[in-house]
């Protein structure tokens, strides 16, 4: 890190000449001082708390930059002559100078000029007065932080002291003086730069850099450390051809500029990057900001105060887990048959090390058990949130997922719970494997195949640990009194800790009982005692006791609850299932809750554990009445989660009449009381929406659950949900044509056209809306047609077919507008015009653009206005129109980051970068195409990467760096072959030269 200047020897302002940081010479206080700041790190100015105040005349700044800079010392009157006006001042100089300083004494208050010794000097100004000194502070501050080991604290206080800077130093200010003091200040400003990139790397943060450094090596191109960091990002984004092309443009700059070499230092980067040394590899994912990486989770569930038992097995644990050295990781796998406690222990052991892990503990339930077991892509997405990952520094593959999370916890010392897994396979990617961290797994089956674990089996509990289990619970004096009685219902459990914890609850819940009248009970159902010694179904036995002891409607409850697939439900939802005001269902979903049957995930929301819901199911299956009701549950959850979501476009889309063409509903959703509420809905219901949809294919459910993707289409063109929307989308179109339900089909296919039409799969895409097209004609359905319509309109011209795409397009609009769906005209005159821009008719593209636009605003519809905002941007800037045409592109790119539409925020900044090409602004293009790619990665095709590569490689090429063009033109190119794109041939044409060459 690049040392702090001191101008020439830092002293605070306010100390005279040969002192140090002492008061005033009178020693009274100033009475102009209190209040007073002053900024040099851009333009000069000075404030009176948040007042600004009149600075003067360019000279007149000139002079109290050159008294601020000083720091305190006196200045002689000839000192700022020339610092004013150097070798050749006015005649009227000194005189000049006195007038000057006679102003600034008026606008500072008194005693804050002062003249002594033939000059002037600034006294009692406070701490942090000046932007400069405070700039200088923080990085010290910085130096020491990063010396001290602790690089987040040092990267976020040079954050800080680089935002003090706005715009140039000392901006507009004339004189030899200032000019010096600009090119100082700006060497140390992009020393400190390079400094905060350095630590950008050593944190993770490549991606971010990348977009940074390319501008910042444009702006400097002869300073090498910029290009040495820039190739680093790049190798370590695994972007290893550019890395080295970087190396080969810095090479030819300089011996064409200087007349040198590379210096040692670039020059050994390419070489270790030729030699793919393992030591420059690195998370390609960003890591969080500062505060961000200083979040200590504690996910820990409650420890039950009456934990009993387990002394050996705790201690095992326990020591394994906290042992001081040898260990790279602790990995401890506890297996067992359901219901034996294997949570239970798990947590207790955890709480107990909590202090050998003082930064933080991870827990999450890997729901083994079930059919739809946690995938580790998920849970490791949550992990990162809880260690302070932002979501749009979360990657999208498992493999980056782990290697960030990795990241995260190295050097820190946290314990990691995974409850219920399925299999080595699963747990694998979420093991820390770094010094000082240790995790804890439980699962039904012994993970033999999980390497370096130590192995626990559990059993039932011993007779004596059952029984002061069940008296922990139930209280001494009651099973003193029969203790017989006590020894009877502790074995009727079979000794299993889960059952044993029921019964006692019950008992202790129910004073008027005795613990013979609950020894009764059990001893009814004796011939279920056998199944208790037999995996899974002593887990039923086990919960068979606590299902008994429920009220009819709480056991109803319990058992429809359990119908939906989903990983949790929320309140409302589970209302919808159970037909019962919210109220009353959240009575009883916490009396669940307090029985032990339901777990309360967070405020509002519940799941059950997956043996539990197994058990629910069958309970279901075997009590309902009639079984007609379990079909009802789930039609009125279908129907809760489209009615919602229905509410949430019409809100999202005013004037879309999509709504006026779903399946109708007898249950009622939400009201939502904005478009945020609306959107927070949908993105956080997203994987129960679409289990809903999943387990709606049947005959009598199909139509709402093709609807119900309809209307949540959000989930598929943000990118947030695209491959479980396409999944659950397949599924349907599947079950729609063997049930030879025309009309479903047809929309199925459409809603799976739209989704592989963001996910860039257009040959397929094409397919299935040609068949959606003729299906919803052969069906009357007219609105999926007019959609078809716009669909095809637009693949058509992805593909270059513009007869074809025009037909098609101008369909859509004559059909939307037959339809009354403006919204739905808008779009399809947006698209209309990228035609006419494609085919020469720029005019025209502007015109049709601009109706799109307006319709959208009429009707209120922000999202989509953008989208039209987004076409006009694209032809004003095809006309020359470059200023109006980012304008209108910075509009829509707002509106998609407010609304989470990362797809579209990717093409919104791809197409800046093509505005900021024909402006002439290479540095500003390569950092918005940069950008671009980073949203893109994983989502939205390949295609799309493509043109974001094409333009990026203008950009640099346009910096000089034709090297590092080249490698994204290749990449660009192998995608358009690849696909059989006509884009191919463009970019083989940007490549000849450099072939020829």
């Amino acid at each position: 890190m690049d040392g702090v200047p001191r101008v020439p020897e830092r002293r605070r302002p306010g100390a005279g000449s040969g002192e140090v940081a002492q008061a005033p010479v009178s020693g009274a206080p100033v009475p102009g001082a209190p209040g007073l700041r002053f900024g040099v790190l851009g333009p000069v100015r000075a404030w009176r708390g948040e007042e600004p105040l009149n600075t003067g005349s360019p000279q007149q700044r000139a002079l109290l930059a050159a008294l601020l800079l000083r720091e305190g010392r006196t200045a002689t009157a000839a000192e700022l002559i020339d610092a004013l006006w150097g070798q050749e001042p006015p005649s009227q100089a000194l005189a000049a100078i006195r007038t000057y300083a006679s102003r600034l004494r008026k606008v500072l208050g008194a005693g804050v000029l002062v003249s002594e010794s033939g000059g002037y000097a600034l006294r009692g100004l406070g701490e942090g007065a000046l932007d400069l000194t405070a700039a200088q502070d923080l990085a010290a501050d910085a130096e020491k932080a990063r010396a001290a080991g602790d690089p987040g604290r040092a990267r976020e206080l040079l954050r800080r002291a680089l935002d003090l800077w706005d715009g140039e130093s000392l901006a507009g200010v004339p004189g030899p003086y200032a000019e010096a003091q600009r090119v100082r200040l700006e060497e140390w400003r992009l020393g400190l730069l390079e400094s905060r990139l350095e630590l950008d790397l050593e944190q993770g943060r490549h991606t971010e850099a990348v977009s940074e450094l390319t501008a910042l090596t444009a702006a400097h191109p002869l300073r090498e450390r910029l290009r040495e960091l820039l190739m680093l990002a790049l190798y370590r984004s695994g972007r290893q051809a550019e890395a080295l092309a970087v190396y080969a443009d810095t090479r030819r700059l300089l011996a064409d500029e200087l007349g040198v070499d590379p210096r040692p230092g670039l020059t050994d980067l390419q070489q270790r990057i030729l030699q793919a040394d393992p030591d420059l590899a690195e998370p390609p994912a960003p890591a969080p900001d500062t505060a961000a990486v200083r979040v200590r989770p504690a996910q820990l569930p409650a420890t039950v105060p009456d934990f009993t038992g387990r002394a050996a097995f705790v201690r095992e644990l326990g020591e394994i887990l906290t042992s001081p050295g040898g260990r790279v990781m602790a990995v401890s796998a506890v297996a067992g048959i359901g219901g034996v406690g294997k949570t239970t222990l798990a947590v207790h052991v955890a709480h107990q090390a909590r202090s050998a892990f003082p930064d933080g503990q991870l827990y999450v339930d890997l729901q083994g058990a079930g059919q739809r077991a946690a995938e580790p892509e998920t849970v490791l997405g949550s992990f990162l949130r809880a260690l302070g990952a932002a979501d749009s520094a979360i990657p999208d593959t498992l493999e980056e997922r782990a290697a960030l999370y990795r990241s995260l916890l190295d050097g820190r010392r946290v314990l990691v719970l995974l409850d219920n897994a399925r299999d080595a396979a699963q747990v694998r990617p979420l093991l820390p494997g770094t010094e000082g961290c240790a995790a804890l797994v439980t699962s039904r089956v012994r993970m033999v195949d999980l390497a370096g674990a130590h192995l626990v089996d559990l059993d039932v509990m011993a007779p004596d640990e059952a029984l002061a289990l069940f008296t922990k619970i139930v209280g001494e004096e009651r099973v003193a009194a029969e203790r017989e009685a006590a020894l009877d219902v502790v074995a009727a459990c079979g000794f299993l800790p889960l059952a044993i914890r029921i019964a006692a609850s019950r008992l202790a819940a129910r004073r008027t009982w005795t613990v013979s009248v609950l020894a009764a009970k059990l001893a009814d159902e004796r011939r279920r005692l056998d199944e208790l010694r037999a995996g899974d179904l002593a887990v039923k036995a086990t919960f068979e006791l606590g299902y008994g002891q429920l009220e009819p409607a709480q056991a109803r409850a319990f058992r429809l609850l359990g119908l939906a697939d989903g990983p949790d439900i929320s309140l409302a939802a589970a209302a919808a299932v159970l037909d019962l005001p919210v109220e009353e269902a959240e009575e009883l979903l916490e009396s669940l809750v307090d029985a032990s049957l339901l777990e309360s995930a967070a405020p509002g929301r519940y799941r059950y554990h997956d043996l539990v819901r197994l058990y629910a199911r069958a309970c279901a299956e075997r009590d309902e009445q009639p079984p007609s009701e379990r079909a009802e549950a789930m039609s009125r959850l279908l129907d809760f989660y489209l009615a919602t979501a229905a509410e949430g476009y019409a809100i999202e889309r005013p004037g879309d009449r999509l709504v006026d063409h779903l399946e109708p509903t007898r249950t009622r959703g939400l009201v939502f009381p904005d478009r945020q509420a609306a959107r927070d809905w949908l993105y956080s219901e997203a994987v129960p929406l679409l289990a809903c949809v999943r387990q709606s294919s049947g005959p009598d459910t199909l139509r709402r659950a093709v609807d119900l993707l309809w209307a949540a289409v959000d989930l598929a063109e943000s990118g947030a949900n695209a491959k479980e929307y396409e999944a659950a989308a397949a599924a349907l179109r599947d079950a729609a044509r063997a049930a030879a339900d025309v009309r479903a089909e047809g929309r199925a296919i459409l809603v799976l056209a739209n989704a592989r039409h963001w996910s860039g799969q257009f040959v397929q895409a094409d397919q299935e809306a040609r068949r959606a097209l003729e299906l919803s004609e052969a069906a009357g359905d007219a609105l999926p047609c007019c959609w078809a319509a716009n669909i095809l309109g637009a693949f058509a011209f992805y593909q270059s077919r513009y007869a074809e795409a025009e037909q098609y397009l101008e369909r859509a609009i004559r059909d939307f507008r037959a339809c009354g769906d403006l919204s739905g005209a808008a779009a399809a005159l947006c698209n209309l015009s990228r035609l006419h821009l494609e085919t020469e008719r720029a005019e025209s593209a502007v015109h049709l653009a601009r109706q799109g636009t307006e319709m959208y605003e009429r009707l209120g519809h922000s999202l989509k206005a953008a989208n039209g905002h987004y076409a006009l941007g694209m032809a004003l800037g095809k006309t020359g129109r470059l200023d109006a045409a980012a304008a209108r592109l910075r509009d829509a790119l707002q509106v998609f980051r407010t609304s989470r539409q990362r797809l579209w925020e990717g093409m919104a900044l791809f197409r800046l970068a093509e505005v900021d090409l024909l402006a002439q602004r290479p540095a500003q293009a390569a950092g918005n195409a940069e950008l671009a790619l980073s949203l893109l990665r994983g989502i939205g095709g390949a295609w799309r990467r493509g043109n974001v590569l094409t333009v990026l490689g203008k950009a640099l090429n346009g910096l000089g760096q034709s090297g590092r063009a080249q490698v994204c033109w290749r990449e660009a190119l192998e995608i358009y072959e690849g696909l059989g794109s006509p884009e191919a041939d463009e970019v083989r044409a940007l490549l000849a030269p450099a072939a020829a060459a």
